[in-house]
């Protein structure tokens, strides 16, 4: 499973890693990424994303349909 969150499309941070002899080597701060399900009523069926802690509130927010519809208008297959 990608770092990626298929609504908010938060992604991976790149930088450094600063040691206390200030050694510099790269890290990267990673997402939140949980594997949900959700099931949609229009459709009668569950399906599963890949989403931020953030992207999870948007869902609660707006509602699962609503964001659908907005992930199929961006051209994203669900």
């Amino acid at each position: 499973m990608s770092a990626h969150c298929q609504v908010t499309g938060r992604q991976p941070g790149f930088g450094m890693a600063v040691s206390h002899s200030h050694r510099r080597t790269n890290r990267r701060w990673n997402p939140n990424i949980q594997r949900r399900r959700y099931f949609l009523p229009s459709e009668g069926r569950t399906i599963t994303l890949n989403v931020s802690t953030k992207g999870i509130k948007t869902i609660d927010r707006k509602g699962i349909e609503t964001v659908v519809a907005e992930l199929r208008a961006k051209g994203l297959k669900v």
